[in-house]
């Protein structure tokens, strides 16, 4: 088969090969999955380069999100999956084989239906991005009316997060960068949407939330963020953080501790079995309504992998970056 891959961290242009690789076969309780899409995310480009993690395998084909066609099933698992359309969470998570591929072997588990309604494109965005926007909406415990910040609203994260805090009903502030991002959230359904770049963000939030400041935050980059947090969140309030873009963090103990805010760290990679599938539930819920939407920045194909991984890297890409397999 054709697949992308890498067999020592470093620049995507210097390591990232194309090339035929050995079909795999699906073992016992595994499908494989002819991939039609394959979704890249900041933690591929991350994880290529080795600055999160370096490689421990000889060989790893990225990408942890992907969707296609169930083609092969393994023994225990039902012949009634076989051409079954299915979306791909953890990919390449712990393994070393991923979705930048004609074909992918994982647990039957990790191959999720995808209704007929719904792009090959679509649902490679679904298994970082949805699941991670799922769980943190989960985490903040949002109610009727309930102010929160999802920070990087244009983000392929922030674009769901700010969509399933709405349907909880919250009143949804977002920060942006730029005034296409600050569309792009909007039409999200932020109420609000703040320029980081060009508005004071405390000040325009306790403009919008009065001087209590918002009871929720949704965090892609507590290290960036802290240092807002004291004047924008409200006492006994909850910091839900999802990412980083530093590895240490300061923080303001006094009003931490005097404010008994709370602060709830995860990745979506680790989630518990019943909150994987309290997430997973609630996306397919929403796809099958159709009422989700994904917002997806540029649709390449395979053999432009190197190109792809440059320009999420290089912020150059609004919203989701997804690779078409031919």
């Amino acid at each position: 088969m054709r697949a992308a891959y890498y067999e020592t961290n470093g620049p995507a242009r210097d390591v990232l090969k194309l090339g035929e690789v050995e079909t795999p076969r699906p073992g016992p309780g595994e499908v494989r999955v002819r991939v039609r899409a394959s979704g890249i995310n900041p933690s591929d480009v991350k994880t290529r380069a080795g600055t999160t993690r370096r490689i421990v395998f000889p060989r790893v084909i990225p990408h942890s999100d992907g969707a296609g066609e169930i083609d092969e099933v393994g023994p225990g698992v039902s012949a009634a999956r076989l051409g079954e359309r299915v979306w791909i969470w953890n990919g390449q998570w712990k393994r070393a084989f991923g979705t930048a591929a004609e074909y992918v072997v994982l647990p039957s588990a990790q191959a999720v239906r995808l209704p007929h309604t719904v792009s090959f494109e679509i649902g490679a965005c679904l298994g970082i991005p949805a699941l991670t926007a799922s769980h943190a909406v989960a985490l903040a415990g949002l109610e009727e009316g309930q102010p929160v910040l999802v920070s990087g609203g244009a983000g392929a994260v922030g674009h769901y997060a700010i969509q399933l805090a709405k349907a909880k009903g919250a009143f949804v502030i977002s920060t942006v960068s730029s005034a296409e991002k600050a569309a792009r959230a909007k039409a999200a359904g932020a109420d609000r949407v703040i320029d980081y770049r060009t508005e004071d963000v405390a000040a325009r939030v306790k403009d919008h939330v009065g001087a209590r400041g918002v009871e929720r935050v949704i965090e892609v980059d507590i290290s960036g963020n802290a240092k807002l947090i004291p004047n924008i969140l409200a006492p006994k309030g909850k910091v839900v953080v999802y990412g980083a873009n530093a590895p240490e963090t300061t923080i303001s103990n006094p009003f931490f501790i005097s404010n008994g805010v709370s602060l709830v760290y995860f990745i979506v990679y680790e989630l518990e079995p019943a909150e994987r599938e309290a997430a997973i539930a609630e996306v397919s819920e929403l796809l099958d309504s159709g009422w989700l939407e994904t917002a997806i920045g540029a649709v390449m194909p395979l053999d432009e992998i190197v190109a792809a991984h440059e320009a999420l890297e290089a912020g150059r890409v609004m919203g989701n970056l997804v690779l078409t397999v031919p």
